[in-house]
């Protein structure tokens, strides 16, 4: 965890601990970074705002280097915050002040998405095409080049391209990723198709494998449109 409150980071290491993480802190983006460049984790929790520096540059920085799964944390609940943070790489956002019961659901969550949790040739592989998405490996490639995507958007494609040719609402979308219903912010989820779009489409702005279907949702097409 980066965060600077302390009575925080301590009531939630507890916490942690309890619920059987292996949990360790610090106070500043400095420090977290150099902790993250040479120790191993599964997961972050980040703050956005750190007394050094912008929790939302330090994603993006870390979002290049790593695949680490990131929950963004903030006292700032504004939906803009969020979009950003998830456009820099977060897999998921949690606003101050929350329940310790939901950070874990949402922790848990993306640590199963994680994409060094499983080895490569573990799972099937799904081809579309010239897009070919390696579940095992959690890689995606177009036309053999492989392009990155985290570990939520790996998983939003997979959601949507096991059903091709199926619209698939928001909501059926986050209880395929989360397993339940869950109360999440509707525009997390067109956030991460524009950057799904932006990894596999020829043109993003036109696209023709993965459409929106208004009013209802998105749909991975089982044949390119034209």
């Amino acid at each position: 965890m980066i965060d600077d409150d302390r009575e925080l980071t301590v009531m939630l290491g507890t916490y942690l601990e309890r619920a059987g993480f292996t949990f360790a802190a610090q106070p500043t983006a400095a420090a977290g970074l150099a902790a993250l460049r040479t120790e191993a984790f599964d997961g972050l929790l980040l703050d956005v705002m750190l007394p050094d520096g912008d929790g939302l540059e330090l994603c993006r920085t870390i979002r290049a280097e790593s695949d680490l799964p990131i929950l963004m944390l903030t006292a700032r609940g504004d939906e803009t915050d969020r979009i950003v943070g998830l456009e820099l790489g977060a897999d998921d956002y949690l606003p101050k002040p929350f329940n310790p019961r939901e950070l874990l659901a949402r922790l848990r969550a993306i640590l199963r998405r994680g994409r060094h949790a499983v080895g490569p040739g573990a799972g099937p592989v799904i081809r579309q095409g010239h897009i070919e998405i390696d579940i095992g490996a959690r890689a995606v490639r177009v036309g053999g080049e492989e392009r990155s995507l985290t570990s939520m958007q790996f998983d939003l494609l997979v959601v949507l391209a096991e059903n091709a040719g199926r619209v698939m609402t928001r909501d059926a979308i986050m209880n395929a990723l989360r397993g339940h219903a869950y109360e999440a912010f509707d525009r997390s989820i067109d956030v991460h198709v524009s950057r799904i779009r932006a990894a596999i489409e020829d043109d993003a702005r036109k696209p023709r494998r993965l459409l929106t279907v208004r009013g209802i949702g998105y749909v991975f097409a089982s044949q390119p449109n034209p």
